[in-house]
């Protein structure tokens, strides 16, 4: 019984560590160019996004989930983020302001 309980803590372990890799690998470094608090919106400068085969960097719109965590960032600010692609709309699952440790 004790090596079951054993095997099941290891493999939850390993799984929460694979995601935690993977979303980490997801993440896409960028510069806020803009906040619209009101529409919930940041406008981002990036670099190239291989998980939508994006080559080169631009500046887009994202439509952010919780809008009023847009009061913890300002232009100039460097971020790292992870972007959806939902009917066209590109929400921001998560966002943290490079040098903390806080996800936004």
């Amino acid at each position: 019984m004790r090596k079951l309980a054993l095997l099941s803590a290891f493999v939850f372990t390993s799984i929460a560590l694979l995601q935690s890799g993977y979303a980490a690998s997801n993440m896409t470094s960028g510069q806020v160019m803009k906040v619209d608090q009101s529409a919930g919106k940041i406008t981002l400068k990036h670099g190239p996004m291989k998980k939508f085969n994006m080559d080169e960097g631009m500046t887009m719109v994202y439509q952010v989930q919780d809008p009023p965590l847009l009061s913890r960032v300002k232009v100039g600010d460097k971020v790292q983020f992870d972007a959806e692609q939902v009917n066209g709309v590109l929400p921001l699952p998560r966002f943290k302001k490079q040098g903390t440790d806080r996800s936004t």
